[in-house]
């Protein structure tokens, strides 16, 4: 099997004034897409996606993810189709629920995260495709809105989410899947049928791109990525494979917090199972098994050191990707 579309992630606690040259290299390194992200409270998506595609020539750039509950769908529409217009073919812009604790820090908290979602990916997405929207729903409400300059080629808008129902929204309502750090194979697989179940209720037919995160670490200790995966099991969330669900438990509460035990303490094969990690032969791999379990790209997210990421990738590119 080929590998799927490779990309790399502009970490959102990295300077954004280091975003073009960045970009620069992840373009002349040979990968596919970079990703930018709106973390809160870090740098704008919007402005960060323009940054990039100007200091590039071809490299797509995707947005991952605007939170829809900070964003009017109408001003986000024509944001985007600036993007769109500016940059044909290259942007690929995400929307998703947002961290809950900033959604309520801004004042943007709903009942129904799940409304804001879907209404805000469908009126959108309806707008970028030159329809005029009324709507009047539980979050988005719209009244004869038409885009002056919609694009010609409208970007895929991709949902980035988690959870069972959230995938369903995603299948039915956007052209495209983002899936978060730490997706191992068998929830990848269990995602798409979440997903193709939203679409089967929708009657969509057509392409339906799945995006997936990955920790990186181009080195057999693994350290960084062990530290990524060690703070991320020990949040409230579950693993994304149920069978690792019952050790990782055990592991977590044996390390009673000290992140840097659990780290050492995770298995090998766990560690394979949840990022892209070692030499040429087990990265290639680990990619290899993403694409076969449904990812349609997968995005490298590098370590938080500035030189280790800018190492990492170099030696990934030229290992994966022939540069």
């Amino acid at each position: 099997m080929d590998n799927p579309p490779i990309g790399v992630m502009f970490r959102c606690d990295s300077p954004p004034e280091n975003l073009p040259a960045y970009a620069q290299l992840a373009e002349r390194l040979g990968y596919d897409e970079l990703w930018v992200v709106e973390d809160c409270f870090f740098t704008g998506a919007v402005s960060a996606a323009a940054v990039a595609a100007a200091s590039t020539e071809s490299l797509k750039i995707g947005i991952g993810i605007l939170p829809a509950a900070f964003r009017n769908p109408a001003l986000a529409a024509m944001e985007l189709s600036n993007l769109s217009r500016l940059f044909p073919g290259r942007i690929l812009p995400g929307f998703g629920h947002g961290v809950p604790a900033w959604v309520r820090q801004v004042g943007a908290h709903h009942p129904s995260p799940l409304s804001v979602l879907e209404e805000t990916i469908a009126a959108v997405r309806a707008l970028l495709h030159g329809e005029t929207v009324t709507t009047h729903g539980r979050h988005v409400d719209l009244d004869g809105v038409t885009l002056a300059f919609p694009p010609a080629e409208p970007p895929l808008l991709s949902a980035g989410v988690r959870n069972e129902k959230s995938l369903r929204l995603a299948g039915r309502v956007a052209d495209g899947t983002i899936l978060a750090e730490g997706a191992a194979p068998a929830y990848i697989a269990w995602a798409r049928e979440r997903i193709d179940e939203g679409r089967a209720e929708a009657g969509r037919t057509d392409p339906h791109r799945v995006t997936v995160y990955a920790h990186l670490d181009f080195d057999d200790a693994a350290r960084s990525a062990r530290a990524e995966l060690a703070a991320q099991f020990s949040a409230p969330v579950q693993p994304s494979d149920p069978a690792d669900a019952e050790i990782l438990a055990k592991l977590v509460a044996d390390a009673r917090g000290d992140l840097e035990a659990l780290a050492t303490a995770l298995p090998d094969e766990i560690v394979d199972r949840y990022a892209v990690v070692g030499d040429a032969g087990t990265c290639g791999a680990a990619v290899s098994r993403l694409a076969a379990a449904g990812a349609d790209a997968v995005v490298f997210v590098p370590p938080r050191d500035a030189d280790l990421s800018v190492a990492h990738l170099t030696l990934a590119a030229e290992a994966l990707l022939g540069g």
